[in-house]
């Protein structure tokens, strides 16, 4: 197995409800016009709280500065675990349970913060940039490091673990966050970069309008219904996170399809905003998961955690979450 050190110097910023109009037009360029932009990597994920933005360096230079728009501490690096050769984008995805051993738990056992990003075609594990050194340590016996350097992956150099290093005492990460499952069922899909154009009004509309005081009535908290909405374009893939009422508003044969047509359920994790210095919330829920042998994506943003499981494994997912939880 490798591991994929990208190239791009990431910003992960919150951007307020209200703040949003002042930034639609650099978020437009960036969505729908990338070839006038020097970006490469991309994703913009609404939630009931806020936009989270994940982006690299060349594109956060189209947003303007405002008092709307938070930015996490330091810069961020992607991770990319990829099976055999190849690029990542074309390679099959692991799959976030599948890496939860290998890489999620021992940088949890670290100390070492992760904030992860599901597509359609890969995982992203973003590591804060300092940090590299330790990440690097820590998964050398078990990954190939590689670099990727103008798309081409080559051998990383050695960036020297931390003096000192001591193997961690590995400890139970119990559930410690509250759970909440909403009533939407999503879809993760994708298309054609080229069909962007053809629907990029209605991409705008969802993206940028469809949150109006109908769709918030309708989306209260009685009906466990909440707003969620996720569009990457990371080196030239598209990928999308929607509801399933959403996800009928595209024309047909727009959107790649499962022959199976598989729905998701979502775990939200998160009572109060979880904050960026804390380690393992990932490995809390990707952990039992990867036990059970359930699929699962996982999308974290600036307030709160989101895993999407298939619909019929839901209720044993918050079973076996929920016992973990008591269990600590």
């Amino acid at each position: 197995m490798e591991l994929h050190i990208l190239e791009h110097s990431l910003k992960v910023a919150s951007i307020e409800k209200e703040g949003i109009q002042i930034c639609t037009h650099g978020l437009v360029k960036l969505a729908f016009l990338a070839s006038r932009t020097r970006c490469k990597f991309f994703s913009l994920t609404e939630t009931p709280e806020d936009y989270t933005l994940i982006v690299d360096e060349e594109g956060f230079k189209e947003l303007p500065q405002s008092e709307h728009i938070s930015v996490a501490d330091a810069t961020w690096v992607a991770l990319n675990v990829v099976s055999g050769g190849g690029n990542a984008s074309n390679s099959q995805p692991i799959g976030v349970t599948k890496i939860a051993k290998s890489v999620i738990a021992p940088l949890a056992d670290h100390n070492i913060s992760v904030f992860m990003l599901s597509t359609y075609q890969t995982d992203f594990i973003l590591v804060r940039e300092r940090d590299l050194p330790m990440v690097t340590h820590t998964l050398s016996s078990e990954f190939t490091l590689l670099r990727v350097v103008n798309g081409e992956a080559v051998a990383a150099p050695h960036l020297g673990a931390a003096n000192g290093f001591v193997k961690p005492k590995l400890a139970p990460r119990p559930v410690i966050h509250p759970l909440s499952s909403p009533s939407n069922m999503f879809c993760v899909t994708s298309l054609d970069p080229d069909t962007l154009p053809s629907v990029a009004t209605l991409l705008m509309d969802v993206m940028f309008y469809s949150g109006g005081s109908k769709e918030a009535s309708a989306a209260s908290e009685d009906s466990g219904h909440i707003r969620f909405f996720s569009f990457s374009l990371i080196e030239g893939y598209v990928s999308l996170v929607m509801d399933e009422q959403t996800t009928q508003r595209f024309p047909n044969n727009v959107l790649f399809t499962s022959a199976s047509g598989e729905l998701w359920k979502m775990v939200r994790i998160g009572g109060q905003p979880l904050g960026f210095d804390e380690c393992g919330i990932v490995a809390q829920i990707s952990e039992p998961l990867a036990t059970a042998d359930i699929p699962a994506y996982y999308i974290s943003t600036f307030k709160f955690d989101h895993a999407l499981v298939p619909e019929e494994n839901i209720q044993s997912v918050i079973g076996a979450l929920r016992t973990e939880s008591a269990a600590q």
